[in-house]
C-alpha cells in the first residue's frame, strides 16, 4: 500500500512539474513539448514515470502524440472530459442547479468588483455595440470577469460554463439581450448600481425563458 501511495505521489509531482515547465516555457496550443528523454533529464525523474504522466495527460486529451513528429499541446476545450462528466455527473438535477448558482455568484462578484473599482468597460461596450450577431453571452461575461482580475474565479467560471454549454448549448446575444447588456454596461460606467442589478436580472430572466422555450418539445 505504501509503495502504491509513493508511486502516486511521484506521478502527481511529475504532472505538477510538467504544468510549471509548460507555463515557464510559454508553450501554448499546438506547440511541441520536449521528448520523454528531455523531460526525464529536465525534471530529474525516470523515463517510465514521465511516460505514465504523459499517458494520463493524453487520455484526458490535453496533449496528443503524432507518430514521427512528437507530442503537442492541445486546447483544453478540445478534450472530451466535459462530455464524460456531462454523461455521468451532470445527470443529477441538483448538480445542474448548483452549476448555474455558482456561475451566477462568480458573475455577480465580477460585476461588483468592476463597479466598486470603477474599472473602464468602454472596450467591452464598443464590442457589444459593433456586434453583428456573432457574439455570445459567454464572451462578454468572460471579458468582465477578466477585467475584475480574479484568475481563480475566471478558471472556475470557465469550467462551469463548459458544463452548462454541454447541457444547453451556447447562448447567443439576441437583440433583446443586447439592449439589456448595454444598459448594464452603461450602469457600470455611470456608477448606477440599480441599473446594473436590474439589467443583470433581466438578462438572466430572458436566458431562462429562451431555454424553457427551446426545450418545450423535448
Amino acid at each position: 500500500m505504501n509503495s502504491l501511495h509513493s508511486q502516486s505521489k511521484v506521478y502527481i509531482g511529475i504532472v505538477h512539474q510538467l504544468r510549471e515547465m509548460i507555463s515557464k516555457d510559454g508553450l501554448k496550443k499546438g506547440d511541441k513539448i520536449p521528448s520523454e528523454r528531455e523531460l526525464s533529464e529536465r525534471l530529474n525523474v525516470g523515463r517510465s514515470s514521465v511516460r505514465e504522466a504523459l499517458r494520463a495527460l493524453e487520455l484526458l486529451g490535453l496533449i496528443e502524440t503524432r507518430r514521427g513528429e512528437g507530442t503537442f499541446l492541445r486546447d483544453f476545450r478540445d478534450h472530451h472530459l466535459i462530455d464524460l462528466l456531462g454523461m455521468f455527473i451532470l445527470q443529477d438535477q441538483k448538480a445542474k442547479e448548483d452549476i448555474k448558482c455558482t456561475k451566477t455568484m462568480i458573475e455577480k462578484e465580477a460585476l461588483r468588483t468592476v463597479f466598486c473599482q470603477k474599472l473602464d468597460t468602454s472596450a467591452i461596450k464598443d464590442l457589444v455595440k459593433d456586434d453583428n450577431g456573432t457574439l455570445t453571452w459567454r464572451e462578454i461575461v468572460e471579458e468582465l470577469i477578466l477585467l475584475s482580475n480574479n484568475y481563480l474565479s475566471h478558471r472556475i467560471w470557465n469550467v462551469l460554463n463548459d458544463y452548462e454549454t454541454f447541457i444547453i448549448g451556447e447562448k447567443k446575444i439576441t437583440p433583446e439581450i443586447k439592449e439589456k447588456l448595454l444598459n448594464l454596461l452603461q450602469g457600470l460606467e455611470n456608477q448606477d448600481k440599480e441599473s446594473v442589478q436590474t439589467a443583470y436580472r433581466q438578462i438572466s430572466e430572458i436566458s431562462d425563458r429562451e431555454l424553457t422555450n427551446s426545450n418545450i418539445f423535448l
